[in-house]
């Protein structure tokens, strides 16, 4: 999921970026750096999990120039792997034309999936003064799940302005653009909850609009990028849509799917124009196609090359190389290093290893 967020960062020209993990961190930095993305990457650990607004901090220690407060640094959760650039790019814009102190991205509390969002941890509702500027960041789980009127602190007469002000409530999504020389002092100005022991990002917004800065918000519709994927069934659903976004973007581009809902394409893998992919294809890794192939049914590509013209069916194969103008299968089998010349017609149930190059 975070190469997916480092992706879309990268796409939108994030210089440099720190990723903070938990105690088991290796294995996430060990992960993302096997694909690393085209800018500057550290890993830094969160040994107890204080919340984000420690991570926050943690992190902000470890970015280059340290004493360089004219940037802006945009915090993004790891668990959104749907986010895309153009939501970034919302955020990025809206937070420049504003000359904001701090931008934070939401949406509509009448949004049908705003519920699901509130539920992140973290999460918030703005509240605004009369004047219709924002104010602070209030609990959203008792917002959505109210034990009593009492707890629900937008009921209360003298903040209805909040709702009223013309842009309607907004739940918060968890990702924000804070002007840097800003942020280590509001996060320390804030308070841990009382509960948890754990600092929340959200508390920082208070923190500088009593300060007399100005904090704003960029509404964004398409929810469902932004819901946090906590569970298998959300996984599992985020994966659905990665796959079509693929799939529909090399279909764009002349790659002919007979059928779609069952190809399974890494974000990583590379096609050529005229390649045809028949029902049961699976391409992982840096997997890269020749021009006018044809793969499948039933083919598994993990980080292979295949040359130009070649005809790959039922095919497992894992780090090999195919030529241009081979035919490949049925039930053939290519081990790690295998590399089948130009030309080739394996034959039925063929077993390749190294030992053949």
């Amino acid at each position: 999921m975070a190469s997916y967020v480092l992706d879309t960062l990268d796409a939108v020209g994030v210089r440099q970026a720190v990723v903070v993990t938990g105690p088991n961190g290796g294995r996430v930095s060990k992960r993302l750096l096997e694909e690393p993305p085209e800018f500057q990457i550290r890993f830094v650990e969160q040994k107890h999990d204080l919340g984000d607004g420690d991570a926050a901090l943690i992190g902000l220690n470890s970015f280059d120039d340290v004493d360089n407060d004219e940037d802006d640094v945009v915090i993004v959760p790891a668990d959104l792997p749907l986010l895309q650039p153009k939501t970034v790019e919302h955020l990025l814009a809206v937070h420049r034309a504003t000359e904001a102190a701090c931008t934070v991205l939401t949406a509509s509390g009448d949004h049908p999936l705003a519920a699901a969002a509130a539920d992140r941890v973290g999460a918030g509702e703005i509240t605004r003064d009369r004047f219709g500027r924002v104010q602070s960041i209030v609990n959203t789980y008792e917002l959505f799940h109210p034990t009593s009127v009492d707890t629900i602190a937008l009921d209360e007469p003298e903040d209805r302005g909040s709702r009223d002000s013309g842009t309607g409530h907004e739940i918060v999504l968890g990702v924000m653009c804070v002007r840097r020389s800003l942020l280590a002092p509001a996060l320390r100005r804030c308070s841990p909850d009382e509960a948890t022991g754990k600092l929340s990002m959200t508390g920082i917004v208070e923190v500088l609009t009593e300060s007399g800065h100005s904090c704003q918000t960029a509404l964004i519709e398409e929810v469902g990028d932004l819901i946090p994927v906590d569970d298998r069934v959300q996984l599992a659903d985020a994966e659905a849509e990665l796959r079509r976004r693929t799939n529909r973007y090399w279909l764009a581009r002349g790659v002919t799917m007979v059928d779609p809902d069952h190809t399974y394409l890494d974000a990583t893998v590379n096609l050529g124009t005229d390649v045809t992919i028949f029902p049961g294809t699976i391409l992982q890794g840096n997997t890269t196609i020749g021009h006018g192939c044809e793969l499948g049914p039933n083919v598994h590509l993990d980080r292979c090359q295949i040359g130009e013209h070649s005809r790959v069916a039922h095919t497992t194969a894992s780090l090999a190389t195919i030529g241009s103008n081979c035919v490949v299968g049925p039930f053939a089998a290519l081990a790690p290093g295998c590399a089948l010349p130009n030309g080739t017609t394996t034959g039925a149930f063929y077993a390749g290893n190294d030992s053949e190059q």
